[in-house]
């Protein structure tokens, strides 16, 4: 027996988190039953309907890397019609992003169907490096750049301290492109520490989540995750594999 939103989310249909939200609206039947109950087991033998589509008993696990464009957003539904993520993934196989990027916001976005390891890599505690690249408007101050570093207040809560590398000024346009290492994953966070104190973001690319990156693989294209891949994430997160 295993709690309901677990199985949903191991058998790929989306995050634990977002098939706890389903229950919770009343969007999930166990053997034509609605439940709302998160704590509801269920077995190999009951029949598990999420939005209407029936789960299926065991599926194969996925893991895609997805150079993210521009212009399309990370979900794998979007209630305004635009274009999403799982729209440039051409497989049988329903697979869902592991955390967000921007809808402006281009680069690497894993997808899987690995409810274990989404979990995983997005709970804080197990530090998941990422490196964007931010282009903002004005000349980062070495002050600001020390602010960045040791973390800035959003939504009455520090950052955590991040690494930053100020990779080029353009005084002549007041730009600045400015790399920065993150290992939390709060909604707009780039543009929301840079926002604090007082400059804007006009382009944000994220160039790898721990040791991935988009190197051979052009915007808008994916790959599939190596079996050795799969295996050093896990390792990072300290679940064997």
């Amino acid at each position: 027996m295993e709690r309901v939103q677990k199985v949903i989310a191991n058998n790929g249909y989306c995050s634990r988190r977002k098939a706890e939200e389903l229950i919770k609206q009343g969007k999930v039947k166990v053997n034509n039953v609605v439940v709302r109950e998160l704590g509801t087991q269920v077995d190999t033998n009951d029949i598990i309907e999420v939005e209407g589509y029936v789960l299926e008993k065991k599926q194969d696990k996925v893991y895609i890397l997805l150079n993210k464009p521009r212009g399309v957003v990370t979900s794998t539904s979007d209630d305004k019609h635009r274009k999403v993520v799982t729209d440039l993934i051409h497989i049988p196989t329903r697979v869902y992003p592991v955390g967000r990027l921007d809808y402006d916001t281009t680069g690497v976005l894993l997808l899987t169907n690995d409810g274990v390891l989404t979990n995983a890599m997005l709970h804080p505690s197990n530090n998941i490096e990422k490196i964007y690249i931010a282009k903002i408007k004005g000349v980062l101050t070495p002050g600001h750049k020390k602010s960045l570093e040791t973390g800035v207040v959003i939504d009455g809560k520090k950052t955590a301290p991040a690494k930053v590398k100020i990779v080029r000024i353009d005084k002549k346009t007041n730009t600045s492109v400015v790399e920065i290492m993150i290992h939390e994953g709060r909604n707009h966070q780039i543009k929301n520490m840079f926002s604090t104190l007082g400059y804007e973001v006009t382009k944000l690319r994220r160039e790898s989540v721990a040791f991935l990156t988009c190197d051979g693989v052009k915007v808008g294209e994916y790959r599939f995750l190596s079996i050795k891949e799969v295996k050093m994430l896990y390792s990072l997160i300290n679940i064997k594999k």
